[in-house]
Protein backbone atom coordinates (compact mmCIF):
# COMPACT_ATOMS: atom_id res chain seq x y z
CA UNK A 1 0.00 0.00 0.00
CA UNK A 2 2.82 2.48 0.88
CA UNK A 3 4.24 2.15 -2.63
CA UNK A 4 1.07 2.74 -4.10
CA UNK A 5 0.77 5.62 -2.15
CA UNK A 6 3.83 7.22 -2.97
CA UNK A 7 3.31 6.40 -6.45
CA UNK A 8 0.46 8.22 -6.31
CA UNK A 9 2.18 11.58 -4.64
CA UNK A 10 5.22 11.46 -7.15
CA UNK A 11 2.85 11.48 -9.71
CA UNK A 12 -0.08 13.76 -9.23
CA UNK A 13 1.74 15.80 -5.88
CA UNK A 14 3.33 18.92 -7.57
CA UNK A 15 -0.55 19.69 -9.32
CA UNK A 16 -1.68 19.56 -6.14
CA UNK A 17 0.18 21.42 -4.30
CA UNK A 18 0.84 23.83 -6.22
CA UNK A 19 -3.30 24.37 -6.71
CA UNK A 20 -3.64 24.27 -2.40
CA UNK A 21 -0.72 27.51 -2.57
CA UNK A 22 -2.96 29.05 -5.76
CA UNK A 23 -6.27 28.72 -3.50
CA UNK A 24 -4.35 30.17 -0.21
CA UNK A 25 -2.66 32.83 -2.31
CA UNK A 26 -6.86 33.85 -3.82
CA UNK A 27 -8.24 32.78 -0.59
CA UNK A 28 -8.34 36.64 0.60
CA UNK A 29 -9.90 37.77 -2.78
CA UNK A 30 -12.68 34.89 -2.75
CA UNK A 31 -13.61 36.29 0.95
CA UNK A 32 -13.53 39.55 0.06
CA UNK A 33 -10.95 40.72 2.41
CA UNK A 34 -9.21 41.99 -0.73
CA UNK A 35 -11.58 43.45 -2.86
CA UNK A 36 -11.62 44.89 -6.52
CA UNK A 37 -10.69 48.17 -5.33
CA UNK A 38 -7.48 47.16 -3.42
CA UNK A 39 -6.42 45.08 -6.45
CA UNK A 40 -6.58 47.76 -8.89
CA UNK A 41 -5.23 50.57 -6.21
CA UNK A 42 -2.18 48.57 -5.88
CA UNK A 43 -1.44 48.55 -9.63
CA UNK A 44 -0.66 52.38 -9.25
CA UNK A 45 2.40 51.43 -7.34
CA UNK A 46 5.99 50.75 -9.06
CA UNK A 47 6.79 48.15 -6.31
CA UNK A 48 2.81 46.47 -7.58
CA UNK A 49 4.56 46.05 -11.24
CA UNK A 50 7.86 44.58 -10.09
CA UNK A 51 5.80 42.51 -7.73
CA UNK A 52 3.96 41.15 -11.06
CA UNK A 53 6.65 41.15 -13.30
CA UNK A 54 8.40 38.99 -10.65
CA UNK A 55 5.75 36.83 -10.00
CA UNK A 56 5.53 36.53 -13.99
CA UNK A 57 9.05 35.52 -14.37
CA UNK A 58 8.84 32.89 -10.95
CA UNK A 59 5.72 31.11 -12.71
CA UNK A 60 7.85 30.90 -16.17
CA UNK A 61 10.89 29.45 -14.13
CA UNK A 62 9.12 27.09 -12.00
CA UNK A 63 7.36 26.07 -15.35
CA UNK A 64 10.91 24.80 -16.31
CA UNK A 65 10.99 22.74 -12.89
CA UNK A 66 8.03 20.53 -13.52
CA UNK A 67 9.93 19.42 -16.52
CA UNK A 68 13.30 18.88 -15.00
CA UNK A 69 11.61 16.89 -12.53
CA UNK A 70 9.16 14.87 -14.78
CA UNK A 71 12.79 14.48 -17.07
CA UNK A 72 14.77 13.85 -14.44
CA UNK A 73 13.45 13.02 -11.29
CA UNK A 74 16.84 11.78 -9.21
CA UNK A 75 17.60 15.48 -9.36
CA UNK A 76 15.07 15.82 -6.42
CA UNK A 77 17.80 14.37 -4.13
CA UNK A 78 20.24 17.39 -4.86
CA UNK A 79 17.23 20.08 -4.89
CA UNK A 80 16.42 18.73 -1.35
CA UNK A 81 20.39 18.57 -0.19
CA UNK A 82 20.92 22.34 -1.44
CA UNK A 83 17.62 23.51 -0.02
CA UNK A 84 19.04 21.75 3.67
CA UNK A 85 22.26 23.36 3.23
CA UNK A 86 21.16 26.62 2.69
CA UNK A 87 18.52 26.59 5.61
CA UNK A 88 21.03 25.52 8.16
CA UNK A 89 24.32 27.56 6.93
CA UNK A 90 22.50 30.20 5.83
CA UNK A 91 19.55 30.84 7.71
CA UNK A 92 17.53 30.27 4.18
CA UNK A 93 14.09 29.67 3.64
CA UNK A 94 13.10 26.42 2.47
CA UNK A 95 10.62 27.12 -0.62
CA UNK A 96 9.89 23.80 -2.34
CA UNK A 97 12.06 21.76 -4.73
CA UNK A 98 9.62 23.46 -7.64
CA UNK A 99 11.26 26.73 -8.00
CA UNK A 100 14.42 25.45 -7.20
CA UNK A 101 14.24 23.14 -10.18
CA UNK A 102 13.04 25.67 -12.24
CA UNK A 103 16.55 27.61 -11.33
CA UNK A 104 18.63 25.01 -12.03
CA UNK A 105 16.49 24.06 -15.75
CA UNK A 106 16.92 27.32 -16.54
CA UNK A 107 21.17 27.04 -15.68
CA UNK A 108 20.89 23.94 -17.29
CA UNK A 109 20.10 25.54 -20.64
CA UNK A 110 22.21 28.00 -20.19
CA UNK A 111 25.15 25.97 -19.84
CA UNK A 112 24.16 23.88 -23.15
CA UNK A 113 23.86 26.91 -25.07
CA UNK A 114 27.33 28.06 -24.42
CA UNK A 115 29.16 24.58 -24.47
Amino acid sequence: MDSKIFSLLQSKGINWGVTIITIAVLAPIASGTIGFKDLSAAFKSPYAWIALISGMAVALIAKGGITLLAKDPHITTALVFGTVLAVSLFKGVAVGPLIGAGIAYMAMRIFDFFK
